[in-house]
């Protein structure tokens, strides 16, 4: 279950600041961030099959096919529920139609102003960052066992459908999936699966999805492996590991001299993406691969989406705490990624069980972080 008063404390707040009298959520991540329900039915829409609101009240508009289905199944009973004839018009026009106004939604909606439901999602709260945990475990879990049975001979893509239907037999969906065995893995960033055997080793990259939360994570397991390949790994778990000590101080406000965004009222905000870039940028000149940054993003804030926003040199987003990170580093054919906590008093790698090995990473000396190691998942050597 989620908080509700904490997310109608911050509905609240946004609405006064805008000067709003609702707010409408119809994609997935938005739905799921406010009643902890799902409104998918076709995957491959932008938007559900319903819209959760609220004016003052929690409410949720859908269409009649789907009412009874989402109030007995989907939904706290905090939330009114009001149907449409799913013949007369567009879920869209429905909510226009009963919405107070002025108003705003995250899909579009005749007449309201758009919604950054990214912000309104960061930072996590205490019940989001417990159903992450658990998230984390359970795609771990699932990848990793999968990973555990491979040979030089699986095709890629037997490898994603055996990683499809562990998730999903512990209720995980999976809107990424990439298999890469040695030939592909070196060529591309985004190995999706092909017939190709795996090979030497392979690189599986998963982001599991469950209550609209999402975790991500690369593991990868070596027959026979290439004899740059423990120094291009190594080199990447380090990019990964500064990266993540420069969200802790980031998040504290300390990277640029900022203030932490939990201190005491009246500090200012903590640092921005582009002040971890920044850092991650010099990672990779000081572990010897200057400019391999620019042939892969390097993954950012992660929650309610997979990446609730990218990194970029320019990148202005705020670097929130507690919230989810994942950062995922690229170095000539390896990889290094998990999803991280980062929050006040701890940082966690989410997507371990403890039974897949790992190594202590270093981060590069870079000022303003800390060099403690990071422990991270190492490869799988077969």
């Amino acid at each position: 279950m989620v908080d509700l008063s904490a997310r109608t404390d911050r509905l609240d707040a946004y609405l006064d600041e805008r000067g709003l009298e609702a707010v409408w959520f119809a994609r997935p991540n938005g739905f799921a961030w406010l009643t902890g329900g799902d409104n998918v039915v076709d995957a491959d829409a932008t938007t559900g099959v319903a819209a959760a609101g609220y004016d003052g009240d929690l409410r949720v508009v859908t269409d009649t096919i789907e009412v009874e289905r989402l109030a007995d199944e989907e939904l706290p009973e905090a939330f009114a529920v009001e149907s449409f004839p799913w013949h007369a018009g567009s879920l869209a026009e429905a909510v226009a139609e009963r919405s107070p106004a002025p108003a705003a939604a995250d899909f579009d909606v005749p007449g309201f102003e758009t919604v950054d439901g990214s912000r309104l999602r960061q930072p996590l709260t205490d019940d989001d960052v417990e159903r992450y945990r658990e998230l984390g475990r359970e795609v771990a879990a699932a990848v990793e066992t999968v990973c555990r049975n491979l040979e030089p001979d699986d095709p890629e893509y037997e490898v994603a459908a055996g990683i499809d239907i562990s998730l999903a037999s512990r209720d995980v969906d999976t809107p990424v999936v990439l298999v890469g065995g040695a030939g592909r893995a070196q060529s591309y960033r985004h190995y999706t699966p092909s017939d190709a055997a795996l090979g030497d080793y392979a690189l599986v990259s998963v982001t599991g999805e469950r209550a609209g939360l999402y975790a991500s994570m690369t593991r990868t397991v070596a027959f026979d492996a290439p004899d740059w390949f423990e120094e291009r790994h190594r080199a990447a778990a380090r990019v990964e590991a500064t990266a993540i000590r420069a969200t802790e101080a980031a998040a504290a406000g300390t990277l640029s001299g900022g203030d932490a965004v939990d201190a005491p009222d009246g500090a200012g905000g903590p640092d921005d993406a582009g002040d971890v870039f920044e850092v991650i940028q010099a990672a990779y000149d000081a572990v010897g691969f200057p400019g391999e940054w620019e042939n892969h993003h390097q993954g950012g804030a992660a929650g309610f989406a997979g990446r609730e926003w990218i990194a970029t040199p320019d990148g202005d987003e705020p670097v929130q705490r507690p919230m989810g990170y994942a950062w995922n580093p690229t170095v000539q054919g390896t990889k290094s990624e998990d999803t991280h906590l980062v929050a006040s008093d701890l940082t966690e790698r989410l997507t371990k069980t403890g039974r897949w090995p790992s190594h202590e990473a270093e981060p590069v000396d870079v000022a303003g972080i800390e060099t403690e190691p990071v422990e991270l998942a190492a490869p799988v050597i077969r």
